[in-house]
């Protein structure tokens, strides 16, 4: 189910008119309006707010996009409301800051419908300089690079001051509130595809234009029944959400726990006539000794423990080469990893090799690609993805190293991959990794070193076969989501 799309089609409904029954014995609209001109005059009487200046953006003829039910109005958000912003106080200044118990909002704070806190906050002594809004008031953040997709709007249920990158609107008649952020959040696409400001190095929201948006004002009983409705959809929404994000954490612990059980040998059943790794080893190399088993008792029968270097040979990424002839080719790097650990060929990038390192460096069929330098606390280096494509047609960078097999009799590169991917999401790359401040670069003496409980070659086609059936009917689930 596409709950973004269900939640827009709510909103479509609500501005249309059509997600409530009108009610012949509302007030209308036109009332409405009348009150909020009558209670702007008193606020530029009081000197609460000031007397707006007619926009330049402002038609006398407005065109408005749809007709609108019986005691409904169009007007401009810039009638029922006033605006306002706000900035950063010294951050030099300590008496701004320490002990600061006023809600100062940024952008990090707008991640909800309704704002009850800050992530910092200041002192009486900031506030000074500041303006405090009062509760009701609507924040959208208007420079940011999240408004390429994403216009952040809150309403505060707190009085609070805000910094640069948002604007307040506050309605001439605070109930308003609620209603407007439906509206609002109804043109979100149009806003950010139509109200976009060019030539600026942050993404941005043109106010003039915002100001200006038409807003279909139903009756303040109308729009009462409106919230409500909106409300207890979105409510249903939320709780499909949760079991969705629920469901995939399942998913997700399912995947891992399939993992777990292949490289100790419970997914598929051993069979006694398959020959044992250990027997090819010695055969392909007499002077070829397992690691001890005496760490291992657990392992089942036919099984052997070798480590990664005995099973692969590595190559270092390359280095952007110098010296001609060059050949041109695409590059693997990190940013080609994708959260699933696949390979992502929608962005990789095309640079002049040397023909000679490119001969070296080159990416075959069934390579595994492992990062080995750029990883971070929450995400380990490691990380490990099979390349399956023509061989010869793509390097690897330098923040990552190929695994090739040196046998394919021995051991499925496939098996390799699940193998590590088990290993990854279990943690064990945490404890491979350079533990220094900043970027973490992986210890390759100890990730080479890793152990590999080996299973025969016949068994490691049954654990892949077996892995990628569940795999794919969890997949499926996913996909249905």
């Amino acid at each position: 189910m596409d709950t973004k799309a269900l939640r827009q089609k709510i909103l479509d409904l609500a501005i249309h008119g059509k997600l409530v029954p009108q009610d012949p014995n509302d007030e209308p609209a036109s009332v409405l309006l009348e009150r909020i001109k009558a209670e702007k005059e008193r606020l530029i009487k009081e000197g609460k707010i000031k007397r707006g200046k007619k926009s330049a953006k402002t038609s006398d003829t407005p065109h408005y996009s749809y007709l609108l039910p019986k005691g409904w109005e169009w007007c401009k958000l810039e009638d029922i409301v006033s605006f306002g912003g706000g900035k950063t106080p010294s951050m030099d200044n300590k008496e701004y800051w320490d002990n600061g118990k006023h809600l100062w909002v940024t952008s990090k704070d707008m991640k909800c419908s309704h704002i009850t806190n800050s992530l910092m906050k200041i002192t009486k002594k900031a506030l000074e300089e500041m303006t405090l809004y009062e509760k009701g008031t609507l924040l959208v953040v208007t420079r940011s690079g999240i408004l390429r997709h994403t216009l952040p709007l809150s309403i505060l249920e707190k009085p609070a001051t805000v910094n640069q990158d948002l604007k307040t609107i506050s309605p001439h008649i605070q109930e308003l509130s609620e209603y407007l952020y439906v509206i609002i959040k109804a043109n979100e696409h149009i806003i950010l595809k139509e109200y976009h400001k060019d030539g600026t190095t942050v993404d941005s929201i043109d106010f003039d234009k915002f100001r200006c948006l038409p807003i279909p004002l139903a009756p303040i009983a109308e729009q009462k029944r409106i919230i409500a409705t909106a409300k207890n959809w979105f409510s249903l929404i939320d709780q499909i959400e949760q079991g969705k994000a629920d469901l995939q954490t399942i998913i997700k612990q399912t995947k891992s726990k399939i993992l777990d059980l292949a490289i100790h040998g419970k997914l598929v059943p051993q069979d006694p006539n398959d020959e044992p790794p250990i027997e090819l080893l010695k055969r392909i190399n007499p002077d070829f000794k397992p690691c001890d088993n005496g760490h291992y008792t657990q392992l089942p029968d036919g099984w052997c423990v070798v480590t990664l270097k005995d099973l692969c040979e590595n190559i270092n990424g390359l280095w952007k080469g110098k010296k001609e002839p060059f050949v041109n080719v695409g590059v693997i790097r990190n940013a080609n990893f994708t959260k699933d650990f696949k390979l992502d060929y929608s962005n990789i990038e095309y640079i002049d090799v040397e023909q000679r390192t490119f001969a070296k460096r080159h990416l075959e069929n069934g390579d595994l690609i492992v990062e080995k330098s750029g990883g971070s606390d929450n995400n380990p280096v490691g990380r490990t993805i099979l390349y399956e494509g023509k061989s010869g047609v793509f390097s690897f960078s330098n923040f990552t190293m190929a695994l090739r097999t040196r046998n394919n009799d021995i051991v499925l590169s496939k098996f390799l991959y699940y193998y590590i991917l088990a290993k990854y999401q279990k943690g064990d790359m945490r404890l491979m990794q350079t533990q220094t401040t900043g970027l973490r670069n992986l210890i390759l003496d100890k990730f080479l070193s890793m152990p590999i409980h080996l299973p025969p070659l016949s068994e490691q086609k049954r654990i892949i076969d077996r892995i990628e059936t569940i795999f794919t009917s969890l997949d499926m689930i996913m996909g249905s989501l």
